[in-house]
């Protein structure tokens, strides 16, 4: 029973490592994509920018390039990461690798790639900005606007969030199973059908987070144009998936076919 016990502690540990380390690297990225960037427009001026260059002289601009070039390098690692460890044949591998902890290192992973984005990020502050909201009183008043509209954006992903099973997201759940030793109750067909297809939840408010600004450099065209992109390859909802997450919200589950033949009610139990 020791070893049990002692494997069941450091699975323990490294989930709860993980889930601390994934909820700090959360509210940095908040911070890193919303806060910070309407913090510098707060008090109605700006320092984002410097609109008094032309922009034929910006765009040669070294400083500018290599900014540029930087920050791009960096949205390559993450989306790579992100994309490449979710790839099937990679997902199965660390699968029979890491087996209840790969869920877990799949995040600590998105977690230290963003880190490294946010920490190695370069603002372009030698450019003019693509826009800029300037003038009384909406110097003042729209930077308060946005403020709140990114705080709701926020609340709203965190609320979804819940309803797509975030301990079994961050892999704790895998781990509570298996130090129990019990099966983990598997996912509907519904739903492992909607996460497919629906990596990204709450796109809309994402992209009001990334556009929504009351100055826009161009470090962040960059970093919302990438992101935004992304967002947009990732999805491929049909009907189905709508009138599935539709019955989740609304608690009237649907009936779906299994591939034993049964029905789903939307929370794994076969009709």
């Amino acid at each position: 029973m020791a070893p049990v016990s002692l494997r069941g502690s450091a699975l323990c540990a490294a989930a709860l490592f993980t889930f601390a380390f994934v909820f700090s690297t959360g509210a940095d990225f908040i911070r890193f994509v919303s806060f910070r960037a309407i913090y510098h427009n707060i008090t109605g001026e700006t320092a984002l920018c410097q609109d008094w260059v032309p922009w034929r002289v910006a765009l040669r601009d070294r400083s500018v390039l290599y900014a540029l070039l930087v920050d791009a390098a960096l949205l390559a690692l993450f989306t790579t990461q992100h994309s490449v460890l979710a790839w099937a044949p990679v997902k199965r591998a660390c699968e029979a690798v890491l087996g209840v902890l790969h869920r877990a290192a799949y995040c600590f992973t998105t977690a230290l790639a963003l880190q490294i984005l946010m920490l190695l990020w370069q603002p372009v502050t030698s450019a003019p900005c693509l826009w800029a909201v300037r003038g009384a009183p909406w110097s003042v008043w729209f930077p308060l606007l946005c403020f709140t509209l990114h705080f709701l954006c926020w609340a709203v992903i965190c609320s979804v969030l819940l309803l797509f099973d975030f301990p079994e997201l961050l892999g704790i759940k895998q781990v509570y199973y298996e130090c129990l030793g019990d099966p983990l109750p598997h996912q509907s067909p519904g739903m492992r059908r909607l996460l497919s297809h629906l990596r990204h939840p709450v796109c809309l408010e994402l992209l009001v987070v990334l556009w929504l600004l009351p100055a826009l450099s161009l470090d962040r065209l960059l970093l919302a144009g990438a992101l935004s992109a992304y967002l947009a390859l990732a999805h491929a909802l049909d009907k189905q998936d709508l009138a599935f997450l539709c019955g989740r919200l609304s608690g009237k589950p649907r009936l779906w076919a299994t591939p034993d033949g049964g029905g789903d009610d939307g929370d794994g139990k076969s009709k």
